[in-house]
């Protein structure tokens, strides 16, 4: 059987609010497999964007597990989950956060020179994930001459371009009409289907979350298959 890339285990998360404890997570179960792409389609102030924290590695459940593959994180000290977080995930939000003073093919290399590849070859990966995306034409470009569906797939080219294995997605169409939505999610499709990337992606629009493989939701802080 195919080993799960992300595995939530009985995760429970609570926030303090002044005396009172509020439950968000309440020992959520939750598996994502290689190749495979799963809507998160969940009202807000449900546990969204915890649980997106939480599988990314940017938060600490108060209970439960978080396994990257078969490695388990939760006691992990936080310079190796920095290292697991850099190598293993990319995050792409509604807004694209791309440094203005750069261009789409310099956005894309910088985190492969981060972690250590040459200019070169951080350039020649660039080159081909922009071209996957649609963007060869557009990779000299600065994210100010880009229009919004354009500046979100190279956000995407950045996220994938140390190629990890899991994508999480925050609503990245939240701020794009239907049309461009619409190129962009083709795009992450095609990624998919290319590399086996495996995508949880957050979102409202059931219409995007029909696209998807499996569609699950957040119910009394627990993950909840939709049918």
């Amino acid at each position: 059987m195919t080993q799960p890339v992300l595995q939530l285990a009985q995760v429970a998360r609570r926030y303090k609010q002044g005396a009172t404890s509020l439950s968000v997570l309440r020992g959520a179960d939750f598996a994502l497999f290689p190749g495979q792409s799963v809507a998160l389609v969940a009202q807000s102030g449900t546990g969204k964007s915890t649980l997106l924290h939480i599988a990314g590695l940017l938060e600490r459940p108060d209970e439960g597990e978080v396994y990257i593959g078969t490695q388990p994180t939760v006691h992990m000290p936080d310079d190796m989950r920095t290292a697991l977080r850099r190598d293993a995930i990319g995050f792409v939000y509604q807004f694209h956060h791309l440094l203005p003073e750069f261009s789409a093919l310099e956005n894309v290399m910088l985190p492969q020179m981060i972690s250590g590849l040459s200019r070169k070859e951080a350039r020649e990966r660039a080159e081909e994930l922009l071209s996957y995306l649609g963007l060869a034409e557009r990779a000299a470009h600065r994210p100010g001459q880009l229009s919004g569906g354009e500046q979100q797939r190279v956000a995407i080219a950045r996220a994938v371009a140390n190629a990890p294995g899991i994508l999480l997605a925050d609503e990245p169409t939240g701020n794009l009409d239907p049309v461009t939505a619409d190129h962009v999610i083709g795009a992450l499709e095609t990624l998919v289907e290319q590399t086996g990337l495996a995508v949880l992606l957050a979102t409202h629009n059931m219409d995007l979350a029909a696209r998807m493989d499996r569609r699950v939701t957040l119910k009394d802080g627990c993950v909840a298959e939709v049918t």
